[in-house]
């Protein structure tokens, strides 16, 4: 929308409006106009205190100042998760400026303008989750009353000043951390292709039986189940080197760039959990191969293969697909046989050298139909102690 629509009266788009994709501005007969900031003078305070600015701005006034379009700045702001707030001024001079950075990052070239609206959406759903998550699991149990008599209120703003630096500073920390990371493995890829479309290893590990464990337990004692499986979890798979992709309650999804990182991570999620009487039993599936990755999640055939490798796997029991069976045995992580490895080793005792050290072992399993992906063969991964 332009100044001179806004002269002649026409109402300008709402941004942050859910429901509708970023690419296509929400028509004005089907905005939410309830959406209304707050008014409630803590929580006033406290959105000044974290902004560090006071409200100045409505929507188009704020997007008139940056200098950018009120469609792209719509766009901006759904994409990055903001409700819609009518033409209410509850905008302040640090929406002004991002607006312009995205913006010029477009007209300077650096991004298209549907990477900008992706890297918009990606930073607001992971931010997303992150406040909420302080919020509810750390700032709530900060704040409450130390004293009787005083209020949440009286000591939510002091602390909230205090932490709030420190957070800020750690959380630019580690996402430097991260994004280190992930331009390195970028840059070690064998080719462009391969800077999106991957070969990885990729594992997913599922509780057994959590369906009748949401029936028999109370939420408390539930979601503090989910918490020790997602931290332990999360825990080992940085620890043994590969990635945690995202976390759905009873599941974990990783990948891995080596088909032995992700094998010593899924024993190692069978092994910690088993001698955890808290724990249900797990069972994981991994499969090897191409992905794509948006986001940073991934997508493709070897991620549904994987699932559905957890899906007919015995309780604490690993299975792979063949091509990840073959990535074992070409790094020499596995033997072809084990047969043909009994042999080398005898072999190799009987002349005075050292056998052949293998840290898997493979069986393979009957074949079967697998729901999407026609009939499979399942390999057992285990871990070979001789």
């Amino acid at each position: 929308m332009t100044v001179d629509d806004a002269a002649s009266g026409a109402e300008p788009p709402r941004p942050g409006s859910s429901g509708h994709q970023a690419g296509h501005p929400t028509p004005h007969h089907v905005v939410d106009h309830t959406a209304e900031p707050t008014d409630d003078p803590l929580a006033i305070r406290l959105e000044q205190l974290i902004l560090g600015a006071e409200r100045r701005y409505t929507p188009f006034q704020a997007a008139r100042t940056a200098g950018v379009s009120m469609d792209l700045a719509s766009r901006f702001w759904r994409a990055m998760g903001f409700a819609d707030i009518g033409q209410a001024k509850a905008l302040t001079e640090a929406d002004v400026l991002a607006l312009r950075r995205l913006s010029g990052l477009v007209e300077a070239g650096l991004l298209s303008e549907p990477m900008a609206i992706q890297v918009a959406r990606s930073t607001g759903q992971t931010t997303a989750r992150l406040a909420e998550w302080q919020i509810d699991s750390f700032l709530e149990g900060l704040t409450e009353p130390p004293e009787p008599g005083m209020t949440r209120t009286e000591v939510t703003y002091p602390l909230i000043e205090l932490l709030l630096p420190e957070l800020e500073e750690f959380l630019v920390y580690v996402w430097r951390r991260q994004l280190a990371a992930a331009t390195g493995r970028v840059v070690q890829a064998a080719d462009d292709d391969e800077m999106v479309d991957r070969r990885l290893a990729v594992g997913f590990a599922d509780l057994v039986g959590f369906t009748r464990l949401t029936r028999r337990l109370e939420e408390e004692e539930l979601g503090e189940l989910v918490e020790a499986f997602e931290t332990t979890s999360a825990d080992l798979v940085a620890a043994h080197g590969g990635r945690l992709i995202k976390t759905l309650g009873d599941e974990v999804l990783y990948a891995a760039d080596d088909a032995g990182t992700a094998a010593e991570i899924a024993l190692r999620l069978i092994e910690t959990m088993t001698h955890d009487e808290t724990m249900p039993a797990l069972r994981v599936g991994i499969a090897f191969g191409t992905v794509t990755t948006r986001m940073g999640d991934v997508f493709g055939t070897t991620v549904n293969l994987a699932s559905r490798l957890t899906s007919i796997a015995p309780k604490d029991t690993v299975l792979v697909d063949g091509a990840f069976a073959e990535e074992l045995i070409r790094t020499g992580d596995a033997p072809a046989s084990e047969t043909e490895a009994a042999e080398a080793a005898a072999q190799a005792e009987k002349e005075g050298e050292v056998p052949p050290a293998y840290r898997f072992g493979l069986q393979p399993m009957w074949q079967r139909p697998v729901r999407g992906l026609g009939v499979v063969e399942p390999w057992h991964l285990g871990r070979r102690t001789t």
